[in-house]
C-alpha cells in the first residue's frame, strides 16, 4: 500500500479533510449569520418606515382639525377658503397616500372617513351660510359644527396611537 502511486495523494487527502469539512463549517455559519443579519436589518427597517407613517397620518390629521384650517389663508371669500381648504387636504392626503402600506385597514379607513368628513363639513357650512356672511362667520359656524358632532379625528388618532403601540 504504501508503495501505491496513489499513496502520496491519499494522505494529504486525508491530512486536508478535517480542514475542508472546517472550512465548510464556517462557511455555512457565517452564511446563516448574514443571512440573520439582514432579516434584523430589513425587521428594523420596516419598523421605523412604520413609525414614520404613524407619524405622518397623525400630523395630518391634526392638520385636518378645523381649528387648524381657520387659521390657514388670509382674508378670502368663504367660497374661497372652502376651495383652498378642500385642495390642501386633498393634496396632503395623496401626499400621505402611499402610508397605507404600514397600517391596518381599519386605520386607513379612519383616515380616509376624517378627510372625506371633514371636505364634506367644510360644504355643508358653506351650503347653510348666507349670501352676506363675512368669512369669520363661516369659520365660526364651521368651529361650532365640528364641536356639535362626534370628535372623529381624535378617535382616528387613538386609534393610530393603539395601533402604533401594538405593531411595537
Amino acid at each position: 500500500m504504501i508503495d501505491s502511486p496513489y499513496f502520496p495523494y491519499a494522505f494529504a487527502l486525508l491530512i486536508a479533510l478535517p480542514f475542508l469539512v472546517y472550512a465548510r463549517q464556517f462557511v455555512y455559519t457565517y452564511i446563516k449569520l448574514k443571512k440573520q443579519q439582514i432579516h434584523l436589518l430589513t425587521v428594523k427597517g420596516q419598523s421605523e418606515q412604520r413609525i414614520n407613517a404613524y407619524e405622518r397620518l397623525t400630523l395630518f390629521l391634526e392638520r385636518l382639525k378645523p381649528s387648524n384650517l381657520v387659521s390657514k389663508f388670509g382674508e378670502v371669500a368663504p367660497h374661497e377658503f372652502v376651495f383652498l381648504a378642500e385642495k390642501t387636504i386633498n393634496e396632503e392626503f395623496d401626499y400621505n397616500a402611499s402610508q397605507q402600506l404600514y397600517l391596518t385597514k381599519n386605520a386607513w379607513n379612519q383616515v380616509q372617513n376624517c378627510r372625506n368628513s371633514v371636505i364634506h363639513l367644510l360644504h355643508k357650512t358653506y351650503e347653510n351660510l348666507s349670501a352676506e356672511s363675512t368669512l369669520q362667520d363661516y369659520k365660526t359656524v364651521l368651529l361650532m359644527n365640528y364641536i356639535n358632532e362626534e370628535d372623529y379625528i381624535a378617535s382616528a388618532i387613538e386609534t393610530l396611537r393603539k395601533e402604533n403601540l401594538i405593531v411595537n
